[in-house]
């Protein structure tokens, strides 16, 4: 029964079966399944069928309202009871700091914290967040503004500076408040909310949005266009110091953030691992 709420609540997300069917990692039969399981036991309608769309029915959107605080606070009680008392901790990471500085970061953590078994994923800011919330996660490291998430706690652990990479590495002459055009991350991303206003400021003005910082990194080295990255994705990249185009990390730069919720947080294990992530992100060279 729970795998057929769960499967309910990941379809209210998706809008899609194929979409859902992914998020879940199981067929779209198994999706059609476990909804029509549901709709017998129910004796309701839970779905309707636009096309390829998915929506909920007036009863699915009441039991996806009543059930989704109850499935995520069995996943809490599951984490607190089973990982922690197994000095395990299952953690969601952005997948740019991941793939840049992170890993150096946490074979530094692991060092200082060696009986501790640590489980990553690699998603999307936004991803990490809604997991975090369902209970499937136990921390996250992510990207974005700390006031958006008041449901979590959240704990700023870097301002991460951002670079402009200019388009093919060709020279490029350029001064604070110039006018630029750049490719950079686009609007669902955790980072875009927290770089869009000082962006304004600065004078940058996003001609193309892609799905990842690597990506507009790529696209940048093969001369598509300028890219606004974060330095790790850059250094990551082996871009030479004198290529990019370094920005006062008071004018822009990303905010890195330790999430939690807070039942979580409170957790002795949890607690621990936060205070040597700050320690040694503190120290990481930009």
């Amino acid at each position: 029964m729970i795998e057929n709420l769960e499967t309910l609540i990941a379809l209210s997300k998706a809008g899609t079966m194929m979409e859902a069917s992914t998020a879940l990692r199981i067929s779209q039969s198994a999706v059609s399944k476990r909804i029509a399981a549901l709709e017998r036991y129910y004796d309701r309608d839970l779905i309707e069928r636009h096309g390829r769309r998915v929506v909920l029915t007036h009863h699915g959107t009441r039991l996806v309202e009543r059930v989704t605080p109850l499935l995520s606070e069995l996943r809490s009680v599951f984490l607190e009871d089973n990982a922690l008392r197994k000095g395990k901790i299952i953690l969601g990471v952005s997948e740019a700091i991941l793939a840049s500085w992170g890993s150096t970061l946490f074979s530094k953590v692991r060092d200082c914290m060696p009986g501790v078994e640590f489980e990553f994923h690699a998603q999307r800011s936004p991803v990490v967040l809604d997991r975090l919330r369902s209970g499937e996660y136990m921390v996250g490291i992510c990207t974005g503004s700390p006031d958006a998430d008041t449901d979590l706690v959240s704990e700023v652990i870097r301002q991460e500076p951002m670079v402009i990479i200019p388009s093919g590495l060709k020279p490029l002459k350029y001064r604070s408040g110039d006018s630029l055009d750049v490719m950079t991350i686009e609007s669902r991303s955790g980072a875009w909310g927290s770089i869009e206003e000082n962006m304004q400021q600065l004078n940058l003005h996003r001609s193309t949005s892609l799905e990842s910082f690597f990506a507009v990194a790529q696209m940048a080295l093969s001369d598509f266009g300028h890219g606004l990255v974060p330095t790790g994705v850059a250094k990551t990249l082996g871009i030479p110091e004198k290529k990019m185009l370094r920005l006062p990390s008071e004018q822009l730069s990303r905010p890195v953030r330790f999430v939690a919720r807070k039942s979580m947080f409170a957790q002795p294990l949890v607690r621990t691992f936060y205070r040597e992530v700050s320690a040694l992100t503190a120290v990481i060279k930009d």
